[in-house]
């Protein structure tokens, strides 16, 4: 087959096929008798070449930051019972897809920018492309867990405290991951090594070879992926704080008085998740903008809109090197943490403020002031 037949027929989805050329151009000059227009050629060639440098320096970056970070917050959340409690667990199951993502997606792909074959075989092709869906959709549902855990916390306060417990939260993570994983079970069987031509070159990458033949499924496969993946939870997150910040706004909590205290502390708790659930928001909606753009619409197939693919790819990939550092700046309880455990800290001889986002009454806290502000803070 013709190099640019097949090129028309290669999947250009960022995640999948970075390799992929932008240039139909470049491709047919090889085609025709006269190809003048050799600047374009000159002009790809230095694209390729400096895109298989800058690309996987940021991702070295990212990975490096992203696997100190995550691992920091699962190490401080699992060795501190003081920080185990529902939030939390929530964000330790968040570090943990984010870390997966950054150990089998990011080194990857880079490898994929830099080199026009995929050397790492058929297995790992379909484990990683597996993989990436999976830490994808687990991110974002954990984010409307943490989000419901969130509106439980603020608007039924009181109903929600046999609800809102360890046991329940780890059913809960248990459950979406165990989901997740067996809905992607497909995708073991639909990825697999695509052999091609390019500028008289034998080139070889990772794609879901079932879109190739068939458009009508590739586009149900990134509708379903923005519909579920992203428009839908977000909706459902932002349903969630709505009906909180209206109950925020009011201050009170049905079956209960709060102390400003509490209420400052709910508001600490939730902002941090809000800040949390918009930077997943904004790193996301660029690729899922292409991926919709190249399945149900023309897209472009120059240099600057490969180059923007490119920068999306890696805005996307970014998402999951950065919740560490908001731990950081936005609760005070993270920031101690991480401080005791980077700088062995030894902690004051008061008790640490934490605020914890489980309600429970106990025997041994008698005053009505010291139990109100239990019962309330998050």
């Amino acid at each position: 087959m013709a190099g640019s037949v097949q090129e028309e027929k290669v999947e250009i989805a960022v995640i999948d096929t970075p390799t992929t050329t932008p240039l139909n151009s470049v491709a047919n000059c090889s085609l025709i008798d006269d190809c003048s227009n050799i600047t374009v050629v000159d002009s790809y060639l230095e694209f390729e070449r400096l895109k298989s440098i800058i690309v996987p320096v940021i991702f070295g970056v990212i990975v490096l930051l992203g696997l100190l970070g995550n691992l920091l917050v699962i190490v401080v959340i699992v060795s501190d019972k003081h920080m185990r409690n529902t939030t939390n667990i929530l964000i330790l199951s968040l570090a943990v897809a984010d870390l997966l993502f950054i150990l089998l997606c990011v080194p990857f792909t880079a490898a994929m920018f830099s080199m026009p074959v995929w050397p790492f075989g058929s297995i790992m092709c379909k484990v990683v492309q597996y993989m990436i869906y999976v830490c994808a959709y687990a991110s974002v549902y954990t984010l409307v867990l943490m989000s419901l855990d969130r509106y439980l916390a603020v608007v039924h306060a009181i109903r929600s405290m046999s609800i809102r417990n360890e046991f329940n939260t780890w059913l809960a993570i248990a459950v979406t991951w165990t989901v997740i994983f067996l809905g992607h079970i497909p995708l073991l069987v639909e990825y697999d090594i695509h052999h091609y031509q390019h500028l008289d070159q034998n080139r070889t990458f990772c794609t879901n070879v079932a879109h190739l033949d068939n458009i009508t499924l590739a586009k149900i496969f990134y509708g379903s992926f923005f519909a579920f993946g992203y428009v839908i939870p977000l909706s459902a997150v932002c349903l969630m704080y709505g009906l909180m910040l209206k109950r925020l706004l009011y201050g009170v909590v049905p079956g209960g008085n709060q102390s400003q205290e509490s209420i400052r502390a709910k508001k600490r708790v939730t902002r941090m998740v809000i800040i949390v659930v918009i930077m997943f928001a904004l790193c996301w909606l660029p690729i899922q903008i292409i991926f919709v753009i190249q399945r149900f619409g023309n897209y472009p197939t120059s240099m600057e809109f490969f180059g923007l693919q490119v920068a999306s790819n890696c805005l996307a990939y970014m998402n999951s090197c950065v919740n560490p550092f908001l731990y950081a700046f936005l609760s005070e309880n993270f920031r101690r943490s991480f401080q005791k455990f980077l700088c062995c800290i030894t902690p004051s001889s008061r008790r640490m403020d934490y605020e914890r986002t489980n309600i429970r009454y106990s025997e041994k806290e008698s005053k009505s002031t010291h139990l109100s502000r239990t019962a309330n803070n998050v």
